[in-house]
């Protein structure tokens, strides 16, 4: 009810406010509409003048004027007839003049009395409501304001002559960097040039010593084809002319005719035959010493992950025969690692705990698998996986998963219906397991089940609905999942 009145008392206010704002706008427009009416009888007026003048003309458009009037009057009358135009066209100037004028008039008058009059009002009501003392304050604040402006004037005034003041030397530096950089470009210029006569100069070098070199290189080339010269060669031959040089020349071509099927570069081939063969022996040396270290880092490799993989299995089996011994009372079950020993499975049933002695081969390949054997029982022999029933299947690769969750813990665990195998007493061991799990080393497990035991440990219950073929998922109470469960269960009997 006070809503409701408070909502009937801010509706009845704003009617207010509209019927003022209306009484306002109905003021204003009474207003302008005795204007306009005042606007409409002047117009009125005007339009009688106008008929009566149009009658009055009319009558005299009756009488032929001009033959009832002497010459002088018909030469004024010519005469006058331009001026009478002339003073028409001025007279519809004024008219349309004063009809802009009078529209401004209105508008100002409009204006006056809406805006300038309200604020004339509010002034002296101002003026009238102000003390006498209080005047003089304000006096004195003002004129305060006014000497603080005047010193922040002069401040300004100061700082707008200092900054003018760097300007001009700003634009003189400006100036004289521009005289840098045109007598820089200037230097750079004839730099350049420079620079492109000695590119040319040094184009034409390399030409004549690209031809040297090819001299340079045939004169190798005919050397080479010699073969192998003595150590005193050049010094024999040094003092010799070039006339000398060529009859020995041709003298020993003479000689080497004779000897024209032996292979001239023997010793040549000789040698770098022998250089290669010293390279590939010292290759071959530094290739065994790589070839050892990577065996030796292999070996180490392998003993590392056979020390890790011998580490792992020791937790997980510890676990596990902890695990086995938590769901399922009074039973026993433990891992066993196969090995391969001359190419045969090595299944022995020793317990897996125990020191061993290092494997000479250090290979992952000696590990073939693990063995699980259990008894559920206590007594008798234990059992492989290819003895048990589904339900014990079950329970054993659960023991695993909390064995290996024990050793490695992940963040969360995702179960899809782990219980649909499991007998009530199993289900109750591995609900209890899911809890303490949950509560000791901070994991979160997400299940679905249709079995109540791991329904009642669990912190929170979604249930999933199908309905005109769409799914739907809302969180329920304990009470309505086990409800649910229970009527589930009955129904599947029946």
């Amino acid at each position: 009810m006070d809503a409701e009145r408070d909502h009937a008392k801010s509706e009845l206010e704003q009617f207010k406010v509209d019927i003022a704002s209306a009484m306002k706008q109905m003021v204003s427009l009474d207003k302008a509409l005795g204007k306009k009416e005042k606007s409409l009888d002047n117009i009125r007026n005007q339009i009688e003048q106008i008929q009566s003048g149009i009658a009055m003309k009319n009558d005299e458009m009756g009488t032929e004027l001009i033959d009832q009037l002497t010459s002088e009057e018909r030469d004024l009358l010519s005469r006058l007839n331009p001026e009478i135009t002339e003073l028409k066209e001025k007279f519809l100037l004024c008219k349309n003049s004063r009809i802009e004028i009078e529209t401004r008039k209105e508008e100002l008058e409009t204006n006056l009395s809406t805006n300038l009059m309200r604020r004339q009002k509010e002034l002296e009501a101002i003026i009238s409501s102000a003390d006498s003392k209080t005047l003089p304050l304000e006096a004195e604040s003002k004129e305060q304001e006014l000497k603080s402006s005047k010193r922040s004037l002069d401040e300004l005034t100061a700082m707008l002559k200092a900054n003018v003041d760097a300007i001009n030397n700003f634009t003189r530096k400006m100036e004289e960097l521009k005289r840098q950089r045109d007598d820089l470009k200037a230097l750079e210029a004839n730099l350049e040039q420079t620079v492109q006569d000695g590119a040319k100069d040094l184009e034409q070098l390399m030409s004549s010593r690209s031809m040297h070199l090819a001299k340079q290189e045939e004169c190798m080339k005919k050397i080479r084809d010699l073969g192998s010269l003595p150590a005193d060669a050049f010094e024999t031959y040094k003092r010799k002319n070039k006339k000398q040089l060529q009859k020995m020349l041709y003298d020993c071509n003479e000689q080497l005719q004779q000897f024209s099927h032996v292979n001239k570069k023997a010793l040549d081939q000789y040698v770098n035959f022998t250089e290669q063969r010293e390279q590939l022996q010292r290759r071959r040396a530094e290739l065994d010493a790589g070839d050892q270290k990577i065996r030796e880092l292999i070996s180490v490799l392998d003993q590392r992950k056979d020390e890790s993989i011998e580490r792992t299995f020791k937790g997980v089996a510890r676990h596990f025969r902890e695990v086995f011994s938590e769901l399922v009372q009074g039973g026993h079950g433990h891992l066993v690692m196969m090995r391969k020993k001359d190419g045969d499975a090595d299944d022995d049933d020793n317990d897996e705990d125990g020191p061993r002695e290092p494997d000479p081969e250090g290979r992952i390949e000696k590990y073939i698998g693990v063995k699980v054997k259990v008894s559920f029982t206590g007594k008798g022999e234990t059992q492989s996986m290819k003895q048990l029933s589904g339900g014990q299947k079950t329970v054993v690769a659960l023991t695993l998963i909390f064995a290996i969750q024990r050793c490695d813990p992940a963040p969360f665990y995702l179960f899809d219906e782990i219980d649909a195998a499991l007998d009530p007493q199993y289900r109750t061991a591995v609900g209890n397991m899911i809890r303490r799990l949950a509560d000791m080393a901070d994991t979160q497990f997400i299940a679905t089940t249709f079995r109540p035991e791991i329904a009642k440990v669990a912190d929170k219950i979604y249930g999933v609905t199908h309905k005109n073929r769409v799914s739907y998922i809302n969180v329920v109470s304990k009470e309505q999942a086990l409800d649910f469960i229970e009527h589930d269960q009955t129904h599947n009997a029946s």
